[in-house]
């Protein structure tokens, strides 16, 4: 088995999500996001070894639920997408969205406290999020915590296995203070996780005995469960070890292929969209991908490249982009249409520039859906179009012959120039 340290592109792999969220400039693809007692679910559907849990949305609830099961200790999980739950603080004045108790008389209180209220972290809006649903699970006790994932990776074309016999931590923090602690392994996607693959990895992870072959089988589970589900990334962290002598998936993150949702329709179908900008949710909904900003001249473009180049030649001129809308190289008039109703649904909104590259896209679609979105929802802002590429002389004249104020621009920068000013 062949050992390193992490990767370059590796690294860069396990830190996206943190890097998008800070840029706010995600690529134009929607990524499934499953809250833990779903990604919970699914690992128990595939064999992985989980801590037993019911949910609740209600005391009521919570009560008929502590009936099922009879751990040493709960633990009361409030579920929303995002960190730091435990050190949160509820708009109630509730402290906690993570609670351990001995008394199952408790475990009503606690969830009545979390349903219903908004949770703030260090990575929620200052507002918070609205609580939905808490997981009641029985407490595992600990004895000792590793750190196990298998990724999509496009330095090794396929999957990649990282594993650390020190899990419960952030893996950059180990890859980076103790690299000798942290092993990477490329996966044949032919051959897969190998009875002496999974054996040598749970060695490295420190499990002895009887618990190293535990730990194989629960490795082995996870590639089943890699593969089965099209996923990109499944980390555990921590897989842990317990003096009762079981190996346990305590935490999961699980990142979906996007493309693959066809095959994965009712996995899809659990997505929890409240948590999202409705903006967002309502443009998926049209195939457009959006994302808001704080800005006030709302961008239209063909392409998440050419979104960012706009989005900076605006704020070159001394403008403020509101928004990262892009289209996709298959834009129909109708997705136009919806792409202007997006934009002006944004109070902040002053003035609309549109930047379109025709190479699949044919500018003539692109012309008459502005015109006739223009026209439908009577647009009273100011209108910069710049087009280039297939078509791009009908399109200019489908634009002229509308008589809508719609100014027109020669390039990029001309369009920049004329969006900025029009404010």
């Amino acid at each position: 088995m062949a050992t390193s340290t992490l990767p370059r592109m590796l690294t860069k792999a396990l830190l996206d999500r943190k890097l998008l969220a800070l840029t706010s400039l995600s690529p134009s693809v929607r990524h499934l996001n499953l809250l833990e007692y779903q990604s919970k679910d699914l690992l128990d559907k595939h064999g992985v070894t989980v801590q037993k849990f019911k949910m609740a949305e209600s005391a009521e609830q919570a009560k008929e639920a502590v009936k099922t099961f009879v751990p040493a200790e709960y633990v009361v999980k409030a579920q929303i997408l995002a960190g730091g739950r435990g050190k949160g603080t509820f708009d109630n004045g509730f402290k906690g969205g993570v609670h351990l108790t001995k008394d199952a008389s408790n475990v009503p209180m606690l969830v009545s406290s979390m349903a219903g209220h908004r949770l703030r972290t260090k990575q929620t809006p200052k507002s918070g999020i609205l609580v939905r649903k808490v997981m009641i699970a029985e407490s595992v006790d600990i004895l000792r915590e590793t750190y196990f994932c298998i990724l999509m990776d496009r330095e090794y074309n396929g999957p990649v296995i990282i594993a650390s016999p020190d899990g419960g931590v952030d893996i950059e923090e180990v890859a980076e203070k103790t690299p000798d602690r942290l092993r990477t392994l490329p996966v044949d996607i032919h051959q897969g996780v190998t009875d002496q693959m999974a054996s040598e990895l749970a060695a490295f992870l420190d499990f002895k005995g009887d618990l190293q072959a535990k730990a194989a089988g629960e490795i082995q589970a996870l590639w089943k469960l890699f593969l089965a589900v099209d996923a990109t990334q499944v980390e555990i962290n921590p897989f842990i070890e317990t003096p009762q002598g079981q190996v346990v998936a305590v935490d999961a993150k699980i990142q979906f292929d996007d493309n693959a949702e066809f095959r994965q329709r009712e996995i899809f179908a659990q997505e929890d969209t409240s948590e999202s900008d409705p903006r967002e949710v309502e443009a998926a909904n049209h195939n457009l991908n959006y994302i808001g900003m704080d800005g006030n001249i709302g961008c239209l473009v063909n392409g998440a490249g050419l979104a960012m180049a706009t989005m900076d030649i605006i704020k070159l001129h001394g403008g403020e982009p509101a928004n990262f809308l892009d289209c996709g190289g298959g834009v129909q008039e109708e997705q136009v249409k919806n792409a202007f109703q997006l934009l002006t649904s944004d109070p902040n909104v002053k003035a609309i520039l549109v930047n379109v590259f025709g190479g699949i896209v044919n500018c003539a679609t692109i012309a008459n859906g502005i015109v006739n979105a223009s026209k439908s929802i009577s647009l009273d802002l100011p209108l910069v179009v710049r087009l280039e590429g297939t078509n791009v002389e009908e399109a200019r004249r489908i634009l002229s012959d509308s008589r809508l104020p719609i100014q027109t621009a020669s390039d990029l920068e001309d369009a920049a120039k004329k969006a900025v000013a029009s404010l």
